[in-house]
């Protein structure tokens, strides 16, 4: 008989992939996504509350991924943003600043907004 180059049906194995997800340490308090429980920072990466906005600016995220950047007025005025996802989920969570029009508002290039809707605190908040 001729060889085949694959394997007989009974020997395939179905595997399912596994997203990979950055675990935060136990002895920082945390923001999760508040739909899947992944990790998306340490306390230490909150910049500032936006009171009253239901919104929190985060210097960095872990297990998020961005969508393409489009130009949009907020309240600070033009910024080109880019939605950002839970890699874990896919729940959009807020956006990622890519651009600020207005020099005073360049500190917030590379910086994260995250609706508290989305969010949940994990580890030691009391």
């Amino acid at each position: 008989p001729e060889l085949s180059e694959e394997p007989p049906a009974e020997m395939v194995k179905m595997t399912k992939s596994k997203t990979f997800q950055a675990y935060l340490p136990n002895c920082h308090r945390t923001y999760s996504c508040i739909h899947c429980r992944a990790h998306l920072a340490n306390h230490d990466e909150l910049i500032s509350k936006a009171s009253g906005l239901f919104r929190d600016l985060m210097n960095y995220l872990v297990n998020v991924g961005c969508g393409p950047a489009e130009e949009r007025v907020l309240l600070t005025g033009l910024h080109a943003v880019a939605d950002i996802y839970c890699e874990n989920c896919k729940t959009t969570l807020g956006w990622k600043y890519e651009h600020a029009f207005e020099s005073s508002q360049k500190y917030k290039e590379g910086k994260f907004i995250i609706e508290l809707a989305h969010m949940i605190k994990d580890n030691g908040w009391e």
